[in-house]
């Protein structure tokens, strides 16, 4: 089913990289291994709520979560709760026809899982505040989401790519300063799924790249200059997103060194010949994009340096 904003253009590259969608999910059901989200959970560590149950009312527990790790995991489990925005944005995006119909239901499939996880987790362990949590999902959903950029299909294909593999990479960062064996049980689980929905998302866009350099250019011109957390609308966003760049899970130099360059680097963007005058053009501006962001991340790197 196309969606009403979609052009021809759009249409016509979709039905050329069906193929290439169809092979890539082929070896997503291949590498992909269902787990269950209650096996993760230290069920006999919970106690009844206040309420009806008239259990115990949550308070903050001294010996709890690093501050940093919770705030990670806060602003991942906001970023979780959008899924049905997500959904109706990806089904716009790229259709729910054919494979990538069957697509769009499988990844957001696995994606609920980590939501689920994530929040009985925090709820039996009383790491978070329960009322908050509920308070922020549903202010969060109620807002919903759509793309900065949003426009072509392409724009959208190559958005979920970069966030893919920076979502990897902050569940990987609050593994590695969790300290707590089954929370980085659970955090080891959702990395390995959003890797592998990278490295669909990243097949498919190689294959646009080929297929249609210029306008693949002029997306990722787009995406880098606008690109932000599915999350920034979330209550709180701005000082979870402050604690995760000053802890190292998600930060400037985070986006610049290990979510943009190795991203570009695999696309070749900078090595490829035989690009028309607009194609020249877009990958100029990108390089500047690139330059400004590097020239960022090293001001942060300064300045968290300068108060240690």
């Amino acid at each position: 089913m196309r969606s009403s904003w979609m052009d021809p253009a759009d249409i016509g590259l979709l039905t050329e990289l069906e193929p290439v969608v169809a092979r890539a999910l082929d070896a997503h059901f291949q590498r992909a291994d269902d787990w269950y989200p209650h096996q993760f959970i230290p069920w006999s560590e919970g106690r009844d709520y206040d309420g009806v149950l008239d259990g115990q009312p949550w308070t903050q527990e001294p010996d709890g979560l690093d501050s940093a790790v919770l705030d990670g995991l806060l602003h991942n489990l906001l970023s979780e709760d959008n899924l049905p925005s997500y959904h109706r944005m990806i089904a716009e995006c790229f259709t729910r026809d054919g494979a990538w119909g069957t697509w769009v239901n499988r990844w957001t499939v696995e994606e609920d899982r980590h939501g689920m996880a994530l929040r009985d987790y925090l709820i039996v362990t009383r790491a978070a505040d329960p009322v908050e949590l509920e308070d922020a999902r549903r202010l969060h959903m109620q807002t919903g989401y759509d793309l900065d950029c949003r426009g072509t299909s392409l724009v959208g294909l190559v958005y979920v790519t970069l966030q893919e593999l920076g979502t990897r990479i902050t569940y990987q960062n609050i593994k590695r300063r969790c300290g707590e064996p089954v929370c980085e049980a659970l955090l080891q689980r959702i990395a390995q799924d959003e890797n592998r929905h990278m490295l669909f998302y990243r097949e498919v866009l190689g294959a646009a790249m080929e297929l249609q350099p210029e306008r693949t250019m002029k997306a990722l011109e787009e995406v880098v200059s606008t690109f932000r957390s599915p999350a920034h609308a979330a209550p709180g966003f701005r000082r979870l997103s402050l604690s995760m760049a000053r802890s190292g899970i998600y930060s400037p130099v985070t986006h610049h060194d290990e979510v943009l360059v190795p991203m570009m680097r695999h696309l070749r963007v900078f090595d490829r010949a035989g690009l028309s005058a607009g194609g020249e053009a877009a990958r100029e501006r990108l390089a500047g994009l690139l330059q400004a962001t590097e020239a960022k991340a090293r001001r942060f790197a300064d300045t968290v340096a300068s108060v240690r």
